[in-house]
């Protein structure tokens, strides 16, 4: 066994690979770019080196960066994690030519499986079976047009280099296949350095289901089981689960066996995940193989028992695997939720900020545990534009899947996050949704289901204003005199309750819900607090504990109705963490918005965040309709068309190809 590992990569599965290789006993090495100087997984890490700026190719796409990092700490293994170069061919030569061991396949295997239409080349001859399509080499447009006409309507586009959903369309008709197609090839350029793309049919409600396979060198190879994936947004796993709802032995055996095959027909060591696109009779598929550990490897941990990166730093070493397939088991059910900076609301767009406040309830880390974390961002880190918006994995098991779903849905509520927005409550909206709990999975569950997961907003209520409200005058250092009154006589002097020689005390507090403002009033008199709500009196009492600002527990009773809360006030907005929910309220400053109506934005489409400008379809003076496509952004990893919000004229573009953009930005402006 190696004694010191560098590991390749940021983020939770860096975290990750230290952990287990510090049980191991292992000396780790972390690299760095200058967007992660303090991140956590450089505190993780024995030692850490710089290599290069913010930008993933002038940092962790940088090879001859990482192999120096390598010689100068005296690494004699790198770890690649996931993403960056963990599929990248070159990389694994570079690692062999410096004689350093890459924790992963070997070259043939990786070049083997790194092209999507080799590798069902390779998977045919193996007699694993395909979905129809075309997965040959000529590129001509009109040639892969004709093919998608043959196949048949939809299909689906898909960069044969890619993974994680980019690169790829769905296009419903021949009438949007040239357009797609166009899109599609600079997506995979972009993210994979290769355009070349292969048409599939696109099956109607399929089920993504993955098995986890693992090879050493001694000739050994096994399936540790299944994992069901089928709740993705743009093509991006959501949920993952193990086993997968419904699955039989006789089917598991068989996607199995055929995953081990896939795996031998390219000489596979090492861990590696064959993914298969399931039909509702149970045809299964071949999809892809991916040569590497898989983000939602932690369900397959939980439910084996078995730590899937010590495998790999084994095999990597040389032994063989620590158990047979007549060894493996399954035990319960696990669930993992990707927990990311982003507005579901709004399309999933990402967010970027400082977590002001980021605490799970009680769980583990990279071990075992019936509520598991892996994160590699804490309270005080900024979520960049550089880099994937993920905060964290949140695992779950339970003794069966009923279990594992309640749990899931518990600790989902027990999250506070505060400083970006994210996809929290749409998880916990998807985990109690009757399709989901009812195993009735396909890959576009959240289109099917898209009216009960994003219902309407609805408004405050007058709960929840009462609670913000008790939290406001607790930070004000106010408290309730009937029921914070100390039972020592006192003046009236040094009672923190309004009182006043007049007798009446009394405040108005405004807080603005999206384009609502809430006005809401208290007074008080004799020693009896009042709450005014929509003209409503409502007898007021409250208790709060905790740091004035942040975590506050509070508790109101409202005409004699109690109502407990979390409640934090940060960045002039006061976030309750209600069991109803969490809203956030913006604190309205009269004197600071007095301004707002002289100051309103003249309608001008602006950056939604930090990215490059790829594409631009307008120019000044050109005639637009609603929802024409203007411009495309590259932003954290994914494409992003501005459209047109209504029919008008082009007036003026702002910026060009290649141009940077900064959140805000204002990109074209349009007159009507």
């Amino acid at each position: 066994m190696f004694n010191t590992l560098l590991i390749a990569n940021r983020g939770e599965i860096a975290c990750r690979v230290a952990a287990t290789a510090r049980r191991m006993g292992l000396r780790t090495v972390a690299v760095y770019s200058d967007a992660d100087a303090r991140a956590r997984h450089v505190a993780a890490c024995d030692t850490a080196v710089h290599i290069g700026g913010s930008e993933p190719r002038a940092s962790y796409l940088r090879v001859d960066a990482i192999i120096e990092a390598a010689r100068q700490t005296g690494a004699q293994a790198i770890h690649p994690g996931y993403g960056f170069l963990s599929e990248n061919e070159g990389f694994a030569e570079a690692c062999a030519a410096a004689g350093i061991v890459f924790v992963g396949p070997p070259n043939s295997a990786i070049a083997a499986m790194g092209s999507k239409s080799a590798a069902k080349t390779l998977m045919a001859k193996a007699g694993v079976p395909l979905v129809p399509g075309y997965h040959g080499d000529n590129q001509d447009a009109a040639f892969l047009q004709e093919q998608a006409d043959a196949i048949g309507y939809p299909v689906l586009i898909k960069a044969s280099a890619g993974g994680g959903g980019k690169g790829m369309r769905i296009v419903e008709s021949s009438a949007h296949f040239a357009e797609a197609l166009v899109s599609c090839k600079r997506e995979a350029a972009s993210s994979f350095g290769d355009d070349k793309v292969l048409i599939e049919r696109y099956l109607q409600k399929p089920r993504h289901i993955e098995i986890q396979v693992f090879a050493d060198t001694h000739g050994n190879c096994v399936y540790l089981f299944e994992r069901d994936c089928s709740v993705q947004r743009r093509h991006q796993k959501v949920l993952e689960e193990a086993p997968a709802p419904g699955m039989t032995e006789a089917r598991r055996s068989a996607m199995g066996e055929a995953a081990v095959a896939a795996a031998r027909a390219v000489n596979y060591v090492g861990a590696g995940t064959v993914e298969f696109i399931v039909e509702p009779d149970g045809r299964f598929y071949f999809m892809e193989m991916n040569t590497r550990l898989q983000v939602e490897h932690p369900v397959t941990e939980m439910i084996t028992g078995h730590d899937l990166v010590e495998w790999q730093l084994r095999v990597a070493a040389g032994q063989p695997l620590p158990a047979s397939q007549q060894e493996l088991t399954i035990t319960g059910h696990a669930i993992e939720a990707r927990i990311y900076a982003e507005n579901p609301d709004n399309g999933f767009l990402p967010s970027i900020g400082t977590l002001g406040t980021l605490r799970f309830p009680p769980h583990v880390e990279f071990t075992d545990g019936d509520i598991r974390v892996d994160g590699g961002v804490k309270a005080g880190d900024t979520i960049s534009p550089f880099y994937d918006p993920m905060i964290a994995k949140l695992i779950v098991r339970g003794s069966d899947r009923d279990q594992a779903l309640a749990r899931m849905a518990r600790v989902l509520g027990e999250i506070r996050c505060v400083g970006v927005q994210t996809n929290i409550a749409f998880l916990k909206r998807l985990i109690e949704d009757q399709a989901f709990a009812q195993a009735d999975l396909d890959t576009g569950l959240i289109e099917r289901r898209h009216d009960a997961l994003f219902p309407p907003a609805a408004p405050a209520s007058e709960k929840v204003l009462a609670l913000a409200v008790a939290a406001l005058l607790a930070r004000q250092g106010m408290a309730c005199s009937d029921t914070n009154r100390s039972p020592a006589p006192t003046d009236p002097w040094s009672l923190p309750d309004g009182w006043r020689v007049s007798g009446d005390y009394g405040q108005v507090f405004g807080l603005i819900e999206d384009s609502t403002h809430h006005e809401i009033a208290i007074h008080h008199i004799e020693r009896r607090w009042t709450l005014m709500v929509n003209n409503q009196p409502l007898s007021f009492d409250w208790t709060v504990t905790g740091a004035a600002d942040n975590d506050m527990k509070v508790r109101v009773r409202l005409d004699g109705h109690d109502v407990v809360a979390t409640v934090i006030i940060a960045d002039g907005r006061v976030h309750v963490f209600a069991a109803s929910g969490v809203k956030t309220l913006q604190i309205h400053d009269a004197v600071a918005h007095a301004d707002d109506e002289s100051s309103a934005h003249d309608g001008g489409l602006t950056a939604p965040m930090p990215g490059k400008i790829i594409s631009l379809t307008v120019k000044a003076g050109d005639k637009v309709s609603r929802g024409d496509a203007l411009l495309v952004m590259e932003a954290m990893k994914m494409e992003h068309t501005i459209t047109a919000p209504a029919d008008g004229t082009v007036e003026e573009v702002f910026f060009n190809v290649g141009d940077q953009v900064t959140d805000g930005a204002e990109l074209i402006s349009i007159s009507q």
